[in-house]
């Protein structure tokens, strides 16, 4: 939902900076593993320290290198198959970095071990959510449905854990963890489900 609705914002916000980065020679590729390395550094150094809200300073001004690099592949024209695999795979890195340093947290300095184990079931449904919609892809279906895409699932952690380190009761991010757990657990049963459907209509239709 967030994907559709702010896209062409940020598309509008980076642009004139995705186009000076291409004028000095960076390519978009080099956005991606830099906005990686950033994500990663951020949540495994700084929130296994206890350091929320500035490791969640530090993470925010990486993310966004997801949106740049798109823009940056499409004004080269040079995205394509290898573009797509990189992003996807090291956003994979990405959001499981995040979730882990949550959980390392919360499993010793910060003494919540039901938030630990939230997260750590957040970063394990996440990765089912990606996964299912890539393997159906793979197979020619489509499955880019749900109430839970990475957007979704990004924002709300870091806000809430950011938040968390000024003061926010640690409550708030476990409710916050258990909904986003739910949320993509109800989002892998629909993109099965969707799946389902269109493999029974095409074994329907080949009969």
């Amino acid at each position: 939902m967030l994907n559709r609705y702010a896209r062409g914002f940020f598309t509008a916000l980076f642009t004139p900076l995705a186009r000076w980065l291409l004028k000095i020679g960076v390519s978009a590729d080099a956005v991606t593993v830099i906005g990686t390395a950033g994500v990663v550094i951020g949540a495994l150094v700084f929130y296994p320290l206890g350091q929320l809200w500035w490791g969640t300073l530090f993470i925010t001004a990486f993310i966004f290198s997801d949106v740049l690099d798109g823009i940056m592949a499409r004004m080269r024209d040079t995205g394509g198959r290898w573009g797509n695999f990189l992003d996807s795979t090291l956003d994979r890195i990405a959001d499981g970095a995040l979730f882990a340093g949550v959980a390392i947290w919360f499993f010793t300095g910060g003494a919540d071990h039901a938030i630990a184990v939230a997260a750590m079931v957040c970063l394990v449904l996440g990765m089912v959510v990606s996964y299912a919609r890539s393997k159906a892809e793979s197979l020619g279906f489509t499955a880019n449905v749900g109430i839970a895409e990475r957007a979704e699932r990004l924002v709300s952690v870091l806000v809430v854990t950011g938040f968390t380190g000024l003061g926010l009761p640690p409550v708030v991010l476990l409710v916050t963890l258990g909904l986003l757990a739910l949320a993509s657990l109800i989002t892998i049963c629909q993109r099965i489900s969707t799946v389902h459907r269109q493999a029974f209509a095409e074994s329907a239709a080949s009969d």
